[in-house]
C-alpha cells in the first residue's frame, strides 16, 4: 500500500514507519519538525520505500497519486509543549486534522486519528473504558491538548457520519521506547537522563499518582491492527500494568545503577492521579494485548539514552 504517516519524526511515528516499511509498504512521512527529531527521519531515509515531505499539516497537502491509508499522529504531545505551544497544539488538532481528513476524502483513503488517554482528563473511573466521557478541565493548562484531541475525535466522527469516510480512532496511553525526546518533560525520559547524569530525580507530588507504560512496539502493533479492522469507535491501546511514578523513579535508579536520590516537588495543576486503560475492546475486537515486560522495555530505553549522552 501507499501510506501517509504524519508526525513521522516522533517516537511513535518513527517506529510505525519502520513497521510499515518492513511489511513492506511505500511510506510518505510528513513532519514540520516542530517537535520531531530529524535523526529519526534520516534513519528512515536509508530504507527503500520512504519519502519525507517536510510540511505543516495545517496547510493543504498537494500529493499526486493514490493513497490507501493515513495515520495522523502529528501533534506536540508533552507537558512542556502544553505550556509553550498551546495555540500550535489547538491549531494542529483542528485545522491540521481537517486538512488530513479532506485529503483522505480526496484519496478515498482509510483515516486513523491518533487520540490520547488525556481525553479522560483526571479520571474518576479506573480503569478507563472508551465509554467513559472523562473529567477534563476545559480551560486549564492542559486543556489545549485534552480538548484539542477531544475536538479531533469529534471532527473525525463527523467526517465518518456525514461524508462516509472510513475512520479509526486510537486512544494512546503512556508510551515509551528508544528514540523518545530527551527534553519532552515526561516522567520516564526525565528520570532516565537525570539518573544517567547522577542528578536527583524530580518526582512531582508524593509519587503515588499512577501511569500505565506501554512499549512502543506493542503500541504500534495495536495501531496497525486497528487500521486493518473495521472498528469505527475509539479504541484504547496501552498497558494495563499500573505503576506509581515513585516506583518508576526507583526502577530507573536501579536499572541505571545510579547513585541518584529522589526529590519531591509540587504536583502541577490537573495532573492525572490515575491512568490505566480498560483494554477489553482492543482484546476482543483486535486480538491485541501488550507483550513487552516493563523492566525489559525500560532497559532498552535506558541504553538508547545512554548511547546519546
Amino acid at each position: 500500500m501507499r501510506i501517509i504517516v504524519t508526525g513521522a519524526a516522533g517516537l511513535i511515528g518513527y517506529h510505525l514507519c519502520r513497521r510499515l516499511l518492513d511489511e513492506p509498504h511505500q511510506v510518505i512521512g510528513i513532519d514540520n519538525f516542530s517537535t520531531g527529531q530529524r535523526s529519526n527521519t534520516e534513519q528512515l531515509g536509508h530504507a527503500g520505500g520512504f519519502h519525507l515531505l517536510e510540511h505543516d499539516i495545517c496547510q493543504p497537502v498537494c500529493l499526486d497519486g493514490p493513497v490507501d491509508l493515513i495515520y495522523n499522529l502529528a501533534c506536540p504531545p508533552s507537558p512542556v509543549d502544553f505550556a509553550s505551544r498551546p495555540l500550535e497544539i489547538l491549531r494542529t488538532c483542528s485545522d491540521g486534522v481537517r486538512q488530513m481528513l479532506e485529503l483522505a476524502c480526496d484519496k478515498q483513503a482509510v483515516f486513523l486519528q491518533a487520540s490520547t488517554s488525556e481525553c479522560y482528563g483526571d479520571p474518576l473511573v479506573t480503569p478507563q473504558p472508551e465509554t467513559y466521557w472523562g473529567n477534563v478541565n476545559p480551560i486549564g493548562p492542559r486543556s489545549c491538548y485534552d480538548e484539542g484531541k477531544r475536538f479531533a475525535e469529534a471532527l473525525t466522527m463527523s467526517y465518518h457520519r456525514q461524508r462516509g469516510l472510513a475512520t479509526r480512532i486510537v486512544r494512546i496511553f503512556n508510551t515509551y521506547g528508544p528514540r523518545m525526546r530527551a527534553d519532552d518533560g515526561r516522567a520516564l525520559p526525565t528520570f532516565i537522563n537525570q539518573a544517567l547524569r547522577g542528578e536527583p530525580l524530580t518526582v512531582f507530588g508524593d509519587g503515588s499518582q499512577t501511569r500505565s507504560f506501554c512499549y512502543v512496539d506493542d503500541l504500534v502493533d495495536g495501531i496497525v491492527r486497528l487500521a486493518q479492522s473495521d472498528v469505527v469507535e475509539p479504541v484504547n491501546i496501552g498497558s494495563q500494568e499500573e505503576v506509581t511514578i515513585g516506583e518508576v523513579a526507583r526502577e530507573v535508579i536501579e536499572l541505571t545503577c545510579s547513585q541518584s536520590t529522589i526529590e519531591y516537588r509540587p504536583l502541577p495543576q490537573d495532573d492525572p492521579k490515575v491512568r490505566r486503560p480498560d483494554n477489553t475492546r482492543a482484546r476482543q475486537l483486535l486480538g491485541w494485548q501488550p507483550v513487552t515486560d516493563r523492566r525489559m522495555g525500560f532497559a532498552r530505553t535506558i541504553e538508547h539514552f545512554r548511547s546519546r549522552l
